[in-house]
Protein backbone atom coordinates (compact mmCIF):
# COMPACT_ATOMS: atom_id res chain seq x y z
CA UNK A 1 0.00 0.00 0.00
CA UNK A 2 0.56 3.47 -0.80
CA UNK A 3 0.66 5.98 1.63
CA UNK A 4 0.23 10.09 0.38
CA UNK A 5 0.65 12.58 3.54
CA UNK A 6 -0.75 15.72 2.51
CA UNK A 7 -0.66 18.77 4.86
CA UNK A 8 -2.49 21.08 4.64
CA UNK A 9 -3.13 25.20 5.88
CA UNK A 10 -5.43 27.38 4.59
CA UNK A 11 -6.01 25.56 1.14
CA UNK A 12 -9.56 26.03 0.26
CA UNK A 13 -9.14 26.61 -3.10
CA UNK A 14 -7.08 24.03 -4.24
CA UNK A 15 -7.25 21.02 -1.87
CA UNK A 16 -9.76 19.15 -3.87
CA UNK A 17 -7.50 19.50 -6.62
CA UNK A 18 -4.74 17.76 -4.83
CA UNK A 19 -7.44 15.25 -4.01
CA UNK A 20 -8.52 14.65 -7.22
CA UNK A 21 -5.54 13.72 -8.15
CA UNK A 22 -4.72 11.29 -6.13
CA UNK A 23 -8.01 10.00 -6.95
CA UNK A 24 -7.41 10.10 -11.13
CA UNK A 25 -3.91 7.72 -10.84
CA UNK A 26 -3.99 4.89 -13.06
CA UNK A 27 -2.05 2.78 -10.25
CA UNK A 28 -5.05 0.47 -8.94
CA UNK A 29 -7.27 3.32 -6.28
CA UNK A 30 -7.29 0.07 -3.63
CA UNK A 31 -3.38 0.71 -3.02
CA UNK A 32 -3.48 3.96 -1.70
CA UNK A 33 -4.25 5.58 1.57
CA UNK A 34 -4.45 9.16 1.87
CA UNK A 35 -3.65 11.11 4.87
CA UNK A 36 -4.88 14.51 5.24
CA UNK A 37 -3.33 16.69 8.05
CA UNK A 38 -5.15 19.90 8.89
CA UNK A 39 -2.75 22.16 9.87
CA UNK A 40 -4.94 24.79 12.32
CA UNK A 41 -6.81 25.93 8.56
CA UNK A 42 -8.92 28.83 9.32
CA UNK A 43 -10.78 29.10 5.94
CA UNK A 44 -13.12 26.00 4.24
CA UNK A 45 -10.12 23.84 4.29
CA UNK A 46 -11.45 21.58 6.81
CA UNK A 47 -15.41 20.95 5.37
CA UNK A 48 -14.30 20.39 2.10
CA UNK A 49 -12.30 17.67 2.51
CA UNK A 50 -14.97 16.40 5.25
CA UNK A 51 -17.18 16.90 2.82
CA UNK A 52 -14.96 15.27 0.02
CA UNK A 53 -14.64 12.00 2.43
CA UNK A 54 -18.21 11.65 2.29
CA UNK A 55 -18.44 12.10 -1.74
CA UNK A 56 -15.70 9.15 -1.90
CA UNK A 57 -16.40 6.66 0.42
CA UNK A 58 -14.71 4.15 -1.83
CA UNK A 59 -11.23 5.98 -1.26
CA UNK A 60 -9.42 5.71 2.26
CA UNK A 61 -8.96 8.75 3.26
CA UNK A 62 -7.99 9.98 6.61
CA UNK A 63 -8.55 13.33 7.98
CA UNK A 64 -6.46 14.53 11.39
CA UNK A 65 -6.84 17.85 12.53
CA UNK A 66 -4.20 19.65 14.66
CA UNK A 67 -3.06 23.01 15.72
CA UNK A 68 -1.09 25.14 13.54
CA UNK A 69 2.71 23.71 13.44
CA UNK A 70 3.93 24.38 10.70
CA UNK A 71 4.67 21.74 7.38
CA UNK A 72 7.06 19.50 9.37
CA UNK A 73 4.67 18.93 12.15
CA UNK A 74 1.73 18.41 9.90
CA UNK A 75 3.71 15.73 7.76
CA UNK A 76 4.97 13.33 10.85
CA UNK A 77 1.64 13.31 12.16
CA UNK A 78 0.77 11.45 8.71
CA UNK A 79 4.06 9.80 8.78
CA UNK A 80 3.60 8.48 12.44
CA UNK A 81 0.15 6.43 11.52
CA UNK A 82 0.82 5.68 7.70
CA UNK A 83 0.78 1.39 7.22
CA UNK A 84 1.68 1.70 3.78
CA UNK A 85 5.04 -0.03 2.43
CA UNK A 86 5.63 3.31 0.19
CA UNK A 87 5.33 7.12 1.11
CA UNK A 88 4.35 9.63 -1.15
CA UNK A 89 4.11 12.99 -0.11
CA UNK A 90 1.88 15.93 -1.90
CA UNK A 91 1.91 19.50 -0.80
CA UNK A 92 -1.93 20.58 -1.05
CA UNK A 93 -1.43 23.55 -3.87
CA UNK A 94 0.22 20.57 -6.26
CA UNK A 95 -1.28 18.21 -8.02
CA UNK A 96 -0.25 14.87 -9.62
CA UNK A 97 -0.38 14.32 -13.29
CA UNK A 98 -2.17 10.97 -13.83
CA UNK A 99 0.52 8.52 -14.21
CA UNK A 100 2.90 9.63 -11.58
CA UNK A 101 2.59 6.62 -9.62
CA UNK A 102 2.16 4.31 -11.85
CA UNK A 103 5.67 5.60 -13.34
CA UNK A 104 7.16 5.78 -10.41
CA UNK A 105 6.11 2.27 -9.01
CA UNK A 106 7.83 0.69 -11.91
CA UNK A 107 10.81 1.69 -11.04
CA UNK A 108 10.86 1.64 -7.31
CA UNK A 109 9.76 -2.12 -8.02
CA UNK A 110 12.62 -2.88 -10.36
CA UNK A 111 14.86 -5.00 -8.28
CA UNK A 112 17.77 -3.94 -11.04
CA UNK A 113 17.48 -0.31 -9.96
CA UNK A 114 17.15 -0.86 -5.76
CA UNK A 115 16.51 2.47 -5.28
CA UNK A 116 14.90 3.61 -2.09
CA UNK A 117 13.97 7.04 -3.03
CA UNK A 118 12.66 8.16 -5.79
CA UNK A 119 11.35 11.65 -7.27
CA UNK A 120 10.59 12.92 -10.54
CA UNK A 121 10.54 16.53 -12.73
CA UNK A 122 7.73 19.07 -12.10
CA UNK A 123 6.37 21.15 -14.82
CA UNK A 124 8.95 23.41 -16.59
CA UNK A 125 11.51 21.77 -14.36
CA UNK A 126 14.65 21.48 -16.27
CA UNK A 127 17.36 18.95 -14.14
CA UNK A 128 20.71 20.87 -14.02
CA UNK A 129 24.15 20.63 -13.33
CA UNK A 130 25.39 18.63 -10.82
CA UNK A 131 22.66 16.11 -11.94
CA UNK A 132 22.78 14.34 -15.22
CA UNK A 133 20.32 11.85 -16.87
CA UNK A 134 21.63 8.76 -17.55
CA UNK A 135 20.80 5.94 -20.06
CA UNK A 136 17.39 4.32 -17.86
CA UNK A 137 16.60 7.88 -18.10
CA UNK A 138 17.00 8.24 -14.30
CA UNK A 139 19.45 10.93 -12.34
CA UNK A 140 21.33 10.29 -9.63
CA UNK A 141 20.97 11.67 -6.29
CA UNK A 142 24.05 12.12 -3.79
CA UNK A 143 24.88 13.85 -0.52
CA UNK A 144 27.36 15.91 -2.50
CA UNK A 145 25.37 16.77 -5.26
CA UNK A 146 22.24 17.85 -2.67
CA UNK A 147 24.37 20.19 -0.90
CA UNK A 148 25.19 22.03 -4.43
CA UNK A 149 21.31 22.20 -6.02
CA UNK A 150 18.21 20.70 -4.23
CA UNK A 151 16.36 18.86 -7.36
CA UNK A 152 13.70 17.57 -5.42
CA UNK A 153 10.46 19.20 -4.97
CA UNK A 154 8.38 17.07 -1.96
CA UNK A 155 5.42 16.59 -3.96
CA UNK A 156 7.27 14.52 -6.76
CA UNK A 157 8.75 12.16 -3.54
CA UNK A 158 7.63 8.55 -3.15
CA UNK A 159 9.81 6.29 -0.90
CA UNK A 160 9.80 2.72 0.49
CA UNK A 161 9.03 2.34 4.16
CA UNK A 162 12.60 1.46 5.64
CA UNK A 163 13.56 5.21 4.70
CA UNK A 164 10.98 6.16 6.82
CA UNK A 165 12.39 3.67 9.42
CA UNK A 166 16.37 4.43 9.17
CA UNK A 167 15.61 8.05 9.11
CA UNK A 168 12.67 9.11 11.21
CA UNK A 169 10.45 12.13 10.77
CA UNK A 170 11.57 15.76 9.56
CA UNK A 171 12.69 17.98 12.35
CA UNK A 172 9.28 19.35 13.71
CA UNK A 173 11.07 22.67 14.59
CA UNK A 174 11.97 23.69 11.08
CA UNK A 175 9.63 25.24 8.78
CA UNK A 176 11.51 26.63 5.87
CA UNK A 177 14.21 24.37 3.43
CA UNK A 178 13.38 21.14 6.08
CA UNK A 179 12.43 19.41 3.06
CA UNK A 180 16.23 19.29 1.72
CA UNK A 181 17.34 18.67 5.48
CA UNK A 182 15.48 15.41 5.29
CA UNK A 183 16.88 14.24 1.49
CA UNK A 184 20.26 15.10 3.32
CA UNK A 185 19.42 12.57 5.99
CA UNK A 186 18.14 10.35 3.52
CA UNK A 187 21.59 10.35 1.43
CA UNK A 188 23.55 8.63 4.18
CA UNK A 189 22.76 5.35 4.00
CA UNK A 190 19.50 5.25 1.23
CA UNK A 191 20.04 4.96 -2.75
CA UNK A 192 18.01 7.98 -4.20
CA UNK A 193 17.64 9.10 -7.99
CA UNK A 194 15.09 11.06 -9.77
CA UNK A 195 12.78 9.85 -12.64
CA UNK A 196 13.28 11.79 -15.63
CA UNK A 197 9.80 12.54 -16.55
CA UNK A 198 7.27 15.75 -15.73
CA UNK A 199 4.74 14.31 -13.69
CA UNK A 200 3.63 16.95 -10.94
CA UNK A 201 2.31 20.09 -11.35
CA UNK A 202 3.28 22.64 -8.57
CA UNK A 203 2.14 25.64 -7.27
CA UNK A 204 -0.66 25.44 -10.53
CA UNK A 205 2.84 25.80 -12.38
CA UNK A 206 4.22 29.26 -10.68
CA UNK A 207 7.79 29.25 -10.12
CA UNK A 208 9.13 28.13 -7.47
CA UNK A 209 10.99 30.47 -5.14
CA UNK A 210 9.37 34.66 -4.42
CA UNK A 211 5.71 33.90 -5.59
CA UNK A 212 4.01 31.92 -2.91
CA UNK A 213 3.70 29.65 0.11
CA UNK A 214 6.81 29.29 2.51
CA UNK A 215 9.28 29.55 -0.68
CA UNK A 216 8.72 33.11 -0.86
CA UNK A 217 10.28 34.09 2.20
CA UNK A 218 13.48 34.09 0.81
CA UNK A 219 15.26 35.19 3.85
CA UNK A 220 13.85 32.65 5.81
CA UNK A 221 14.65 29.84 3.16
CA UNK A 222 18.15 30.89 3.42
CA UNK A 223 18.48 31.05 7.23
CA UNK A 224 17.05 27.06 6.58
CA UNK A 225 19.86 26.42 4.37
CA UNK A 226 22.67 27.55 7.25
CA UNK A 227 20.84 25.84 9.74
CA UNK A 228 21.32 22.55 7.32
CA UNK A 229 25.03 23.66 6.55
CA UNK A 230 25.94 23.40 10.65
CA UNK A 231 23.87 20.58 11.23
CA UNK A 232 26.08 18.51 8.79
CA UNK A 233 29.06 20.23 9.84
CA UNK A 234 28.06 19.09 13.13
CA UNK A 235 27.53 15.32 12.01
CA UNK A 236 31.01 15.36 10.50
CA UNK A 237 29.79 14.69 6.70
CA UNK A 238 31.96 17.89 6.04
CA UNK A 239 34.79 19.82 7.44
CA UNK A 240 34.97 23.12 8.70
CA UNK A 241 36.69 23.94 5.69
CA UNK A 242 33.99 22.57 3.53
CA UNK A 243 31.80 24.46 5.32
CA UNK A 244 33.10 28.08 4.71
CA UNK A 245 32.87 27.30 1.03
CA UNK A 246 29.11 26.25 1.61
CA UNK A 247 28.23 29.14 3.54
CA UNK A 248 29.98 31.15 0.90
CA UNK A 249 28.17 29.88 -1.74
CA UNK A 250 25.02 29.66 -0.28
CA UNK A 251 24.98 33.75 0.84
CA UNK A 252 26.07 34.06 -3.49
CA UNK A 253 23.26 31.92 -4.21
CA UNK A 254 20.73 33.93 -1.84
CA UNK A 255 21.77 37.17 -3.40
CA UNK A 256 21.29 35.91 -6.81
CA UNK A 257 17.80 34.98 -6.31
CA UNK A 258 17.19 38.29 -4.30
CA UNK A 259 18.22 39.94 -7.17
CA UNK A 260 16.68 37.74 -9.64
CA UNK A 261 13.15 37.67 -7.96
CA UNK A 262 12.98 41.58 -8.33
CA UNK A 263 13.71 41.26 -11.74
CA UNK A 264 11.14 39.31 -12.02
CA UNK A 265 8.48 41.08 -10.03
CA UNK A 266 9.47 44.08 -11.83
CA UNK A 267 8.54 41.86 -15.38
CA UNK A 268 5.16 41.32 -13.76
CA UNK A 269 6.71 37.13 -13.84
Amino acid sequence: MISVIIPMYNAENVIINALDSVKNQTFPQERFEIIVVNDGSTDKSRELVESYIQNNSDLKIQLINQENGGVSTARNAGLKIAEGNYIALLDSDDEWYPQKIEHQMKVLEDQDFQIDFLSCRRKNHQILYPYKVDGNNLVSVSFRKLMVRNEIQPSTVIFKRIVLENCGYFDDHQRYAEDLNYWLKVSEHHKMAILNEELVLAGSGKRTFGVSGLSANLEEMEKGFQKNLKEVLNLNRINFAEYIGYFIFYKAKYMVRISRNRFLNLQGK
